[in-house]
């Protein structure tokens, strides 16, 4: 899931729920950057954990 991740992308960590809401900072192969709500700016291994998209209602 990672490969379609870009900067600006809201995600969540199932993982680690409290943490919020983050948005993607960078991505370099698996390697993301997300800057968490609640955790502040995280290095996440794409190949051990799934974030999951975030999709803002736009209305």
């Amino acid at each position: 899931m990672y490969e379609i991740l870009e900067p600006g992308m809201l995600v969540r960590n199932p993982k680690m729920p409290d943490w919020g809401i983050g948005q993607v900072q960078s991505r370099i192969a698996q390697m993301v950057t997300v800057n968490f709500e609640h955790a502040g700016k995280k290095v996440i291994d794409g190949r051990n954990v799934s974030l999951e998209l975030v999709v803002r209602d736009q209305s």
